[in-house]
């Protein structure tokens, strides 16, 4: 038997212990998190739909996990500037990424240049909602009140008419450019940095029309300053529910069209699975809260429940769909 001294004890007991502070460490976040506010990258303007849903979500969030959410904005590029900083950030579940369908979906196909991957430098953490844009117009500019004299009317007019966008992209873009492709319709894309100015352009009639999220014209079509012709998701829509899909036109081409988008969270890669599993339960709880979950309805969303292992198809699935429409509109951005 070895005895040591008071002194030699005492550095082996310290050597010991810095031996366990890395386990420690990599055990500390699923137990203990959240110790500190926790921040929503946000991807896209004040205003926007995506920043009405965050601030929807923000202060019951905060309430569940039992410390703040701070939103923060890195808007630009169609949300890629807010991806690339969460991509870099520290994975411990503190800085999240407010992304879309677009930004973790066609953003993959329409950008070559990207400094992240899409799927491979995140972690999905949980679907918020789905959203269905709507294609709305202004009657002063486009006199037509179902989609099939809309149709007649722009390819009577190739090249007249220009559309609006929440910047190129964006899911509001890419709703449009499937249904050009779709029908072959020769318009003019025109982005803008974000839905206030997009619709601001609709409504100064700059532009005839655009593919914008049902909760961000609901205000303006309900005082009549715009016209609603079809939502883009299968089924019709409870807040707009007058507005038949873009499918029921019958007209050739729009069978079984879908473009709907949808909201979520990100965590970087190397995230501890406990703690995305505690974020994930905590959204969960939030989103069926009544007063939440009947705000975002009422606006024209559907709630997406999803466990991270789910939602994770769920990006697959959507980044393949995306490549595909991005692919047949010979869509690229540099």
């Amino acid at each position: 038997m070895i005895l040591l001294s008071p002194a030699r004890r005492l550095l082996a007991a310290a050597a010991f212990a810095l031996c366990l502070a890395p386990l420690a460490h990599a055990q500390a976040p699923a137990a203990d998190w959240p110790q500190h506010p926790v921040t929503f990258i946000m991807t896209f303007p004040a205003g926007s739909g995506v920043d009405v849903v965050a601030r929807t979500l923000q202060e019951p969030l905060g309430r569940v996990l039992g410390q703040p959410v701070v939103v923060d904005y890195k808007v630009g590029a169609a949300g890629n500037v807010a991806s690339e900083y969460v991509s870099r950030a520290k994975p411990d579940g503190y800085t999240l990424v407010f992304g879309t369908a677009a930004t973790h979906g066609s953003n993959a196909a329409l950008y070559k240049k990207l400094s992240f991957d899409v799927e491979a430098d995140f972690v999905p953490v949980t679907p918020i909602l789905d959203v269905s844009n709507v294609l709305t117009i202004n009657p002063d500019v486009m006199d037509v009140k179902t989609l099939k004299e809309f149709v007649d009317l722009v390819r009577a007019n190739p090249g007249k008419y220009n559309y609006a966008s929440t910047g190129n992209g964006t899911g509001t873009h890419m709703a449009f450019a499937e249904l050009n492709a779709r029908l072959g319709l020769n318009m003019v894309h025109v982005p803008y940095k974000g839905g206030p100015e997009a619709m601001q352009a609709i409504l100064k009639g700059e532009t005839c029309c655009i593919m914008n999220q049902v909760q961000t014209v609901l205000t303006q079509y309900k005082a009549g300053k715009v016209r609603l012709l079809g939502v883009t998701t299968a089924r019709r829509v409870a807040a707009v529910q007058e507005v038949p899909t873009i499918g029921e036109s019958g007209i050739p081409g729009t069978q079984g069209f879908d473009s709907s988008t949808w909201f979520a969270l990100f965590a970087p890669k190397g995230t501890d699975a406990a703690v995305v599993a505690k974020l994930n339960a905590a959204v969960r709880q939030v989103l069926q809260m009544p007063d939440v979950r009947n705000k975002l309805e009422s606006a024209g969303n559907t709630i997406r429940l999803e466990t991270p292992e789910q939602f994770r198809a769920t990006v697959r699935a959507n980044r393949l769909k995306w490549a595909e429409v991005v692919k047949a509109a010979n869509i690229t951005i540099e």
